[in-house]
């Protein structure tokens, strides 16, 4: 059984710094065959860099500037990101967004972030990888500027209704990144995901957080992907090879692997 984690920040040595190597062993023995690596901030790019180059097969690297690091430098960190792409290519564009749970100072900037990156996105033909908190309709917003039939990518992390499914189906070549919030009691994911076709789902972990059961609590590690892909074949009554099998698909079509 193959699986793609779609979403992992497994190279920030200040949480995997004492047990990479084990963590890197534990996802090829469940399975996870690739693993891609949505950048923050110009602080973690080396570190995204250094995972990548030990097994490039396997771990792939996005460029992009997570939008609650977007304050009074954000044009500077836009300026390396834009440097970053100019040096070499990356499989897409992201962690990019907007967030509005920790910090509303700079909405105006982020929503200015996110629409540049959009544009680098569609000028190379890439993938954007969404975060989106509390902002859903300031991202729609922003993405009904672009022409939907040159959008494509994963709306990371998504925890919204049936309704917002459907927004989301209208502005382009969208994917859900569906992780461990899908296993929490209290999740309304299970619901909304019955309608969903697993056409539209993609694996992710988030890791270092979003823990899914049985392991919440814990530092969450690519490995345990395998949770959220059982939790999904619950909802849909099917298989978990056939999450699987599809997820991996979606994936692999969604970055071109």
């Amino acid at each position: 059984m193959n699986l793609i984690d779609t979403h992992s920040h497994i190279y920030l040595k200040e949480d995997f710094g004492e047990d990479l190597e084990l963590v890197v062993e534990r996802l090829k023995q469940a399975g996870v065959e690739h693993v891609f690596l949505p950048n923050i901030d110009s602080s973690t790019i080396d570190e995204m860099h250094e995972l990548e180059a030990a097994e490039p097969g396997r771990f792939h690297a996005l460029m992009g500037l997570h939008p609650t690091s977007v304050k009074e430098n954000y044009k500077e960190e836009l300026e390396v990101v834009a440097r970053c792409f100019e040096a070499r290519d990356y499989c897409g564009v992201g962690e990019i967004g907007i967030d509005l749970y920790w910090d509303k100072t700079f909405v105006k900037e982020q929503a200015e972030a996110f629409e540049t990156q959009v544009d680098l996105a569609i000028s190379r033909s890439l993938p954007i990888v969404i975060h989106c908190r509390e902002a859903f309709p300031e991202i729609v917003a922003s993405l009904r500027k672009f022409d939907k039939t040159k959008l494509r990518g994963i709306f990371h992390s998504f925890g919204g209704s049936a309704d917002d499914v459907e927004v989301i189906s209208s502005l382009g070549d969208f994917w859900l990144g569906i992780n461990g919030v899908v296993t929490f009691k209290k999740s309304t994911l299970p619901a909304v995901l019955e309608n969903v076709p697993l056409e539209r789902l993609v694996l992710e972990t988030d890791s270092p957080y979003l823990t899914p059961v049985p392991h919440r609590g814990r530092r969450n590690e690519s490995a345990y992907i395998v949770h959220t892909a059982q939790k999904i074949a619950e909802i849909k009554g099917v298989t978990v090879e056939l999450v699987a099998q599809c997820t991996t698909q979606n994936a692999e079509k969604i970055f071109e692997v």
